[in-house]
């Protein structure tokens, strides 16, 4: 599955207004994020694999630069050297219609939405603790979903749908025509079950770190 350029030239541009980072700079073919965490220093971003990603693969020594392309970890385990490590797949997911299904907020949760340049929703339980987040960035037309979570104990529940609708709501009014994310495995079922689809595969590869 080959990745839209412009697709993941916006979702890289909301990934860093969510996150509230340096943006991005082209490199190359792809783009590089001056991240600046303890352990994600920089992170590449590419559409596709090519050239650039190879010659960062092979150049890189230092631990936690994050090299990250639209392609599977089948194809790009044969451009890493053995200093780097995948990890856990990732999956580029796309939403061009209002999300599908029911969401219903359970019985002893309320919501908390707080709208501005980055929109965040938070289901709070009975103790005013939060059971689940999600934060949205709209981006030329686009919805840019980002750290949707929901904490353990406050699973199954149907927070995450709540959370994702509302998100979506909020995008809409803002001008979005089309939501963006990457997803986990776990995740990937939840957004599909609410009308995504699949984009691309997304990997992720970077040498671990003490």
């Amino acid at each position: 599955m080959t990745a839209d350029p412009h697709i993941v030239a916006t979702w890289v541009k909301g990934w860093t207004l969510a996150r509230e980072t340096a943006p991005p700079c082209p490199y190359g073919d792809g783009f590089w994020v001056d991240v600046g965490w303890p352990q994600q220093k920089a992170r590449y971003v590419f559409a596709a694999l090519s050239p650039a990603f190879g010659e960062l693969a092979r150049t890189i020594d230092e631990p936690w630069v994050f090299l990250k392309a639209c392609a599977s970890a089948d194809a790009m385990r044969p451009m890493l050297p053995a200093r780097w490590s995948i990890q856990r797949p990732g999956f580029l997911m796309t939403c061009a219609e209002p999300m599908t299904g029911d969401s219903v907020l359970p019985e002893g949760y309320t919501l908390d939405v707080t709208r501005g340049a980055v929109s965040i929703v938070r289901v709070l339980d009975r103790a005013r603790e939060e059971a689940a987040i999600g934060h949205v960035v709209v981006v030329d037309g686009f919805a840019i979903y980002d750290r949707i979570e929901t904490r353990p104990e406050h699973r199954r529940r149907g927070l995450a749908r709540v959370v994702m609708k509302l998100l979506g709501a909020i995008g809409e009014a803002h001008g979005a025509r089309c939501g963006v994310l990457v997803a986990t495995p776990d995740g990937r079922a939840l957004y599909e079950s609410l009308g995504w689809e699949l984009h691309s595969p997304y990997t992720t590869a970077v040498i671990p770190g003490d």
